[in-house]
C-alpha cells in the first residue's frame, strides 16, 4: 500500500507541474499587459528623458532646406487643387487684430506643453489604471512623428518663398515659437509634418472627453484641438494637412495601445488594486504520529494495530 500511495502522489505532482510550465509564457505576458499603479519618480524621469530625446532627435534631423521648401510648394499646390488653400487668408485676417494674434502666439508657445502635462498629471492622480495605456498612445504618436520629420522635411508656410505669409511672432515681437526670432537656431524649422501640436491636442481632447464627468469640461476637451488647429494655421506655423498627419500618427498610437492591452485605454479599470507580495505556498505536513500519508486524517495515539 505504501508503494501505491507514493506512486499516486508522484503522478499528481507530475500532472500539476507540466501545465504550470506550459502557461508560464502567457502568464508573464498577461502580467506585462495588466495595468499597474504608476510610480511618481519613474513617470517624472520617463517624461523628462523622453522629451529630451524627442527634442534631441527632432533637432538633429538634417535641415534639408531646399527639399523642405519644395515639399511646402507641393503641399500648397495640392491644397489649391482641392480648393482648400485657406492658410494665407486666415493668417492675414487674424494678423489684422493685434490682441487676437498676440494671444494666439502665446497659445502656440505655451499650451502645447502645459495642457499635455496637465492631462498626464490628471490621469496619474485620478485614473491610475488607465494612465499607462494613455501614455503609451502619446509616446507612440510622438515616436512615429520623428520618423515623419526625417523622411519628409517640410517648411512651414511662413518660410515659403514667393508667398505672402506673415510670421506673426516676428511682426508682433512676442515670445513664442522656437522656430522664430532669437530662438530659431535652437529648433529644426523644417519639421512641420506631422503637427504634434495637433497630435498632442487631439490626444488631450479625447482623453478629457472620454473620462471627465463634468459636461462643460468634456465640451472644452473637444474645443481645445479645434482651437489649436485655428492657431497653427493663423500663425502660419503649419498647413492644415500637417494636422491630418498629426491625427494619422495619433491613430497609429491608439492602434498600438489597443493591440497591447486588448482594450481601448479609456475602457480599462480606473483604479489598480494594491498588489500584495505573496510568498511560496506551503503545504501543511502532518506531524509524526498524527495520521497516515494516504488518509490525511489523524489517527489515535498509540494505535499499532496491523492493517
Amino acid at each position: 500500500m505504501g508503494d501505491t500511495t507514493v506512486t499516486t502522489l508522484e503522478g499528481r505532482e507530475e500532472a500539476a507541474v507540466h501545465p504550470v510550465a506550459e502557461k508560464t509564457g502567457p502568464v508573464r505576458l498577461r502580467r506585462l499587459r495588466a495595468p499597474r499603479r504608476p510610480r511618481l519618480w519613474f513617470e517624472i524621469l520617463l517624461i523628462a528623458v523622453s522629451y529630451w530625446t524627442y527634442s534631441l532627435i527632432r533637432n538633429a534631423v538634417p535641415e534639408q532646406r531646399a527639399e523642405a521648401l519644395r515639399n511646402a510648394d507641393g503641399i500648397w499646390r495640392l491644397e489649391q487643387q482641392l480648393g482648400l488653400a485657406v492658410e494665407e487668408s486666415v493668417n492675414h485676417a487674424v494678423n489684422s487684430v493685434t490682441w487676437l494674434v498676440v494671444g494666439m502666439n502665446y497659445y502656440y508657445a505655451t499650451l502645447h506643453f502645459v495642457v499635455t502635462l496637465g492631462v498626464l498629471v490628471w490621469l496619474y492622480r485620478g485614473h491610475p489604471g488607465r494612465y499607462a495605456a494613455a501614455r503609451l498612445v502619446l509616446f507612440t504618436t510622438t515616436g512615429i512623428a520623428l520618423v515623419g520629420y526625417y523622411l519628409y522635411p517640410l517648411a512651414p508656410p511662413r518660410l515659403m518663398n514667393g508667398q505672402d505669409f506673415i510670421d506673426t511672432v516676428l511682426v508682433h515681437r512676442t515670445w513664442g515659437s522656437m522656430a522664430s526670432g532669437d530662438l530659431k537656431n535652437m529648433s529644426n524649422q523644417y519639421a512641420a509634418m506631422p503637427s504634434m501640436h495637433i497630435g498632442w491636442s487631439v490626444w488631450c481632447g479625447l482623453t478629457i472627453f472620454a473620462l471627465a464627468t463634468v459636461p462643460w469640461v468634456r465640451v472644452l476637451g473637444l474645443v481645445y484641438p479645434a482651437a489649436t488647429l485655428v492657431v497653427i494655421v493663423a500663425t502660419a506655423n503649419h498647413f492644415w494637412l500637417d494636422a491630418v498627419g498629426g491625427v494619422l500618427c495619433l491613430s497609429f498610437g491608439y492602434g498600438i495601445a489597443l493591440l497591447w492591452y486588448g482594450r481601448r485605454p479609456y475602457t480599462l479599470p480606473r483604479r489598480v488594486p494594491e498588489q500584495r507580495r505573496r510568498g511560496p505556498e506551503r503545504i501543511p505536513v502532518p506531524k509524526q504520529g498524527q495520521g497516515g500519508a494516504s488518509s490525511g486524517r489523524p489517527g489515535p495515539v498509540g494505535d499499532h494495530s496491523p492493517p
